[in-house]
């Protein structure tokens, strides 16, 4: 049986930070990685804009992951690439592994801490409930988006995309430029689901409609997609009978959200948050076991792959803690208002040594001119005014907790005045 201070689950950009930052803190560390090459989605992201906080550059997604591809082979750290991970088990002194993959056929791997930086997936059609058949030519944003980047091929000649989401954002300018016909982006919601910027440059620039309060209430085709029905819909999401229009089409791009992967943790019995799909963790990303870490998309799905890197390096560095010290941790509960959707991480550990607190928030309607306060025990610790918050839009503070006396039972709380 091989032997490691820490697995990671997952080579993404969260998975390789996470790798790196454990290494250079002293722990033997693998990375799993269930595809064939390391990287995770970026691979398939060939548009800039990754990397600006980060490395202070604009890169491609392929150049981001290269960085960390490069930087993980010059510190020699083990990685094994098509495996998959079949089992995982708690025993007394760290987890067992069950892995799989078409050199070893299945073997153990033993670890002392499990970081868990497994991304997340795609909705599909049927998990938002699209009437019809299942023709072929549906495809997820980010199915398509492979099959243009990788594979070279044109999925559709004309199309229509559900969805507002970034990656259904971007794809619609991507197949724009390869010649498709977007005939036009359809939203659920009253307001975009993606980040004004991809909005205005991949939308706006190229003159594609996007369609608020609307969606696809059946897909019409039995050998392939030939057309769509779209409805207006009320508040509630629901359909507005006589608003139906049937738009003629060879291809429907689901981008209608995604799920962290969280399989394993379930599996481990780790409590997951139903707000943010992920486990719930404290200021270190150690969730509900001890010993497991949660980062990146699998932890919550962000909007800056800058912040899937921070959120890797702190796990990383604090599993290679957790093998050096006693963990008796005291946890307090971080709440938050009926304002907000939800705010990462869920706890605060009051015995931990460190006491930097990186806070991630989303806001679950649009706010104007609105203060976000977070008070502990009647004493503010932070307080800032924001001229626009948007649900896409997710928000990063940092919180010295140096100066706070901790009282067991006490939470800290995060709440929001407008105007």
């Amino acid at each position: 049986m091989e032997n490691y201070d820490v697995v990671v689950l997952g080579a993404g950009p969260a998975g390789l930070e996470a790798a790196l930052a454990s290494t250079k803190n002293g722990a033997s560390t693998l990375i799993v990685e269930r595809e064939s090459k390391p990287g995770g989605i970026l691979k398939q992201c060939i548009h800039d804009g990754f990397g600006l906080i980060r490395f202070g550059e604009r890169l491609t997604g392929p150049e981001y992951a290269e960085k960390y591809i490069k930087m993980v082979k010059e510190n020699n750290i083990a990685i094994t690439t098509s495996t998959f991970a079949i089992d995982v088990k708690k025993e007394d002194k760290g987890f067992v592994l069950h892995l799989v993959n078409n050199k070893k056929g299945v073997y153990e791997v033993k670890c002392k801490a499990l970081i868990l930086a497994n991304g997340c997936r795609e909705r599909t059609s049927r998990q938002v409930f699209i009437q019809g058949s299942r023709p072929a030519g549906i495809f997820t944003a980010g199915t398509a988006q492979y099959f243009v980047n990788i594979k070279g091929y044109m999925p559709c000649k004309k199309c229509v995309i559900l969805g507002s989401g970034d990656i259904g954002l971007i794809m619609a300018r991507r197949l724009t430029l390869e010649g498709a016909k977007v005939l036009g982006v359809y939203e659920a919601k009253p307001n975009p689901s993606g980040l004004t910027r991809n909005i205005v440059q991949c939308l706006e620039d190229y003159n594609i409609p996007l369609h608020l309060s609307k969606t696809i209430t059946k897909i019409f085709g039995e050998d392939r997609v030939k057309a769509v029905e779209i409805s207006s819909v009320d508040e509630k999401m629901n359909p507005i009978e006589g608003t139906e229009e049937i738009i003629e089409c060879d291809g429907v791009i689901l981008s209608v959200g995604l799920i962290p992967e969280n399989e394993i943790a379930e599996k481990l019995g780790i409590k997951i948050d139903r707000s943010t799909k992920g486990p719930y963790v404290d200021q270190n990303f150690m969730t509900s076991l001890e010993g497991v870490f949660s980062c990146g998309n699998a932890l919550h799905v962000n909007d800056l792959v800058d912040y899937v890197s921070e959120s890797g390096k702190c796990a990383g560095e604090s599993a290679a803690a957790y093998l050096s010290h006693n963990n008796n941790r005291e946890l307090n509960t971080i709440v938050y208002s009926k304002d907000f959707l939800y705010a990462v991480p869920q706890q605060i550990d009051t015995k931990s040594k460190n006491k930097q607190l990186t806070m991630y928030f989303r806001v679950k309607d649009i706010k104007e001119n609105a203060t976000v306060e977070i008070n502990y025990h009647e004493k503010t610790i932070f307080k800032k005014k924001y001229k626009h918050l948007r649900p896409p839009e997710m928000e990063r503070v940092l919180l010295n907790l140096d100066d706070i006396k901790f009282f067991q039972g006490k939470s800290l709380e995060i709440k929001m005045q407008e105007g």
